[in-house]
């Protein structure tokens, strides 16, 4: 499945950083995950699979899985008070269990080496894939500093600052860094109408 076959792609981010700081990213602005044929597109552009995984046997209850796993992980990375915190906790290691999907190399039609699954991927394998990087996000004392939640008005999208001086201050330049200066933009026009 292409991305694009599912949703119009800017309704899709991959820019938070982290594969699971990208699953936090599909509530924001509206629930982006509001079908299978969504979320298949939201797993092969997130790169849990590579392009072209046959994800045809993927239900309803993979929508639950991972929908649930995103609140956890936002529990988590927002830092939940007291019993939530560690009822997420539980639940994204019991979760991290699973083994991820099997990768394989394979050559193409031109013989170059690319990557494939061993076989059509289960939900508790890709799930198993986003909980470990969580895992490796929340353990990591460097990682887990540059978490940073969007300055913009009314965006919740958390990412990981990567930037040099840790100085980013919004999910994306391009969306909310762009209103931000439009607004102060307008602003001062209007001070100086005055």
């Amino acid at each position: 499945m292409a991305l694009g076959m599912a949703t119009v792609a800017y309704e899709l981010r991959f820019d938070a950083g982290r594969i699971s700081l990208d699953l936090l990213a599909t509530t924001h602005p509206e629930e982006r995950l509001d079908s299978t044929e969504v979320l298949c597109a939201w797993i092969v552009g997130s790169g849990l699979v590579p392009d072209g995984t046959d994800l045809t046997h993927a239900g309803p209850s993979w929508l639950v899985g991972f929908r649930e796993l995103r609140g956890r992980i936002g529990q988590l990375v927002r830092g939940a008070p007291g019993h939530a915190y560690d009822l997420a906790l539980a639940h994204v290691n019991d979760v991290a269990r699973a083994a991820p999907p099997a990768p394989r190399a394979v050559r193409d039609e031109d013989g170059a080496l690319v990557r494939e699954l061993d076989g059509p991927p289960g939900c508790a394998a890709l799930l198993g894939a986003v909980a470990r990087d969580a895992v490796g996000l929340l353990t990591d004392p460097v990682a887990r500093a540059a978490i940073r939640e969007c300055e913009g008005d009314n965006c919740p999208i958390v990412y990981l600052d990567t930037s040099r001086g840790r100085r980013r201050r919004w999910c994306s330049s391009e969306v909310c860094g762009n209103r931000e200066r439009v607004a102060r933009h307008r602003r001062r026009a209007a001070l100086s109408r005055t």
